[in-house]
């Protein structure tokens, strides 16, 4: 036997041959949209009160979306112009289905399972109807995506989207119809309006067909395409940049272990012959789409520190594809292997403690709701309450009833007619002269060791407490400290529940 004749055989012996694309029967084509429809939703309502607690980045969707349309965009102005259109989706529901803490997060858990659906259409149109049944529901199992389903924000809306525009892509690539590209362009534009990042998505399907070395027309129409979607975003994009201070907060080293496990993960899979033929295959899209969005962010993070993995949640669609992908070649090579089902049991099992901490409410950096009942309790009325800093007072605005017979004695104007997210204070020397007419004042603070704006009302409300009150009994929540300030020349008020007894200092 010849060399020529031996090489076909020893591929065949290696992998199993790549198919052509055939046409997947209805009833699997079901399966594969609503059996991860199913799981994410299951999976979203479990647990999505989180013991009644509310982050703080929730609260803000929480009370801007409880403003009227012109109030949202009068604030948009100052600030949070990149959420601007979320708050305003959020009003509606909120209008329709009244403001809970359950309407702020079934939207995110809603769309998370279309995003899930849409990854199943993608798995069965590139690589059939098992491999999109597998990534469909892979997706809804990663604890990123359990975490942003169950949140009041936009991140989960800006992923099914992405998902949806990118099976858009798919189609559009073989039909060339006008009409598919002008569907792609709308539905990247959405998300790009939802926030700003999803345009990065947008970059990893440029780098999809270029390597899937489609024809010049469709590179053509989806530069048409692409062309209209920055133009849509660019607006925004100038404004929202007059805005950047909001992510000042960005910065320090970026924790790569678990991004270069993810990497590498998808890597390993996209070695394997995945997917079916066709103008594009599984692998280039799914790589670029895992990969280049936070790669780019974490490219600029030098110069200016942008990368927060849920700015980019929707490249966790690329690796559900591959994962799944992957596993449908695993039992086409190794049909009754069980070292494939013993591998899924550990998976499954190991998922099961990072899913059970996501549905607490220590899982979030902060708990606004524990917050303003923590004020609630330790506050007496007509005392006075005081935010160190002053953008702390989104912490209790959620529910006013905690605050309702304190005195704030900072705030000159309160943040709904101010149209800001936690109002306009009083001048320095002001807040100093009220803080002198109260006994008792109650401190919202950051928790021990995070720093404080040192802005000129800060300094008054630090040194006037410093030099005219003493600590009396601090109580600590989820994010933030609570504390209890009485003068010196006054009775020493009861400890309320839960202090710490007797301090001083305001740390």
């Amino acid at each position: 036997m010849s060399i020529d004749e031996r090489g076909p055989a020893v591929a065949r012996t290696a992998s199993p041959p790549v198919p052509a694309r055939r046409q997947a029967p209805g009833p699997a084509r079901a399966v594969v949209v609503i059996a991860p429809m199913v799981l994410t939703i299951a999976l979203g309502l479990w647990g999505i009160r989180r013991k009644n607690s509310m982050w703080g980045d929730e609260s803000v969707t929480y009370q801007l979306a409880h403003r009227d349309h012109s109030q949202i965009w009068r604030t948009a102005q100052h600030v949070d112009l990149v959420h601007a259109l979320h708050y305003s989706v959020m009003h509606e529901i909120f209008g329709l289905f009244g403001g809970g803490l359950l309407t702020l997060r079934l939207p995110s858990v809603l769309a998370m399972s279309v995003a899930a659906a849409g990854v199943g259409l993608l798995g069965l149109r590139l690589a059939g109807p098992r491999a999109g049944l597998l990534a469909g529901l892979v997706l809804p199992l990663l604890p990123q995506v359990q975490k942003y389903a169950q949140e009041g924000r936009s991140y989960a809306m800006v992923c099914a989207l992405v998902t949806w525009a990118t099976y858009a892509l798919v189609v559009s690539v073989p039909h060339r119809a006008r009409w598919r590209w002008a569907v792609y362009g709308c539905t990247m534009l959405l998300a790009c309006l939802l926030h700003e990042f999803a345009v990065l998505a947008l970059v990893a399907h440029g780098v999809t067909l270029a390597v899937s070395r489609v024809p010049r027309p469709v590179l053509r129409a989806w530069s048409v395409a692409a062309a209209g979607v920055v133009a849509g975003l660019l607006p925004l994009a100038i404004y929202s940049a007059g805005q950047s201070g909001q992510v000042a907060w960005i910065g320090g080293p970026v924790s790569l272990p678990g991004l270069l496990a993810v990497a590498v993960v998808g890597v390993a899979c996209a070695r394997a012959p995945l997917g079916v033929r066709g103008p594009v295959r599984l692998s280039a899209l799914a790589l670029p789409t895992l990969l280049l969005p936070g790669l780019l962010l974490l490219i600029v993070s030098p110069v200016k520190p942008l990368f927060v993995d849920r700015y980019v949640l929707y490249s966790s669609i690329g690796f559900a594809l591959l994962l799944g992908a992957w596993m449908d070649y695993i039992h086409r090579w190794q049909p009754s292997s069980r070292n494939s089902w013993v591998a899924a049991v550990v998976v499954l099992a190991a998922l099961v403690p990072p899913s059970l901490s996501l549905r607490t409410p220590q899982s979030r950096s902060t708990d606004v709701i524990a917050i303003g009942a923590t004020v609630r309790e330790e506050g007496r009325p007509g005392d006075g309450l005081l935010y160190l800093s002053g953008r702390h007072r989104i912490w209790t605005e959620a529910n006013p009833e905690d605050t309702r017979f304190l005195t704030d004695l900072a705030l000159a104007q309160d943040p709904a007619s101010s149209n800001t997210l936690a109002g306009i204070e009083l001048p320095a020397q002001d807040i100093a002269a009220r803080m002198l007419e109260f006994d008792r004042i109650v401190a919202v603070r950051d928790p021990a060791g995070a720093h404080s704006p040192t802005n000129p009302q800060e300094k008054a409300k630090t040194s006037t407490l410093r030099s005219h009150f003493r600590e009396y009994g601090t109580t600590h929540v989820n994010g933030a400290r609570v504390t209890v300030y009485v003068r010196d020349h006054g009775l020493s008020p009861k400890a309320g529940p839960g202090s710490d007894g007797p301090g001083d200092g305001v740390g």
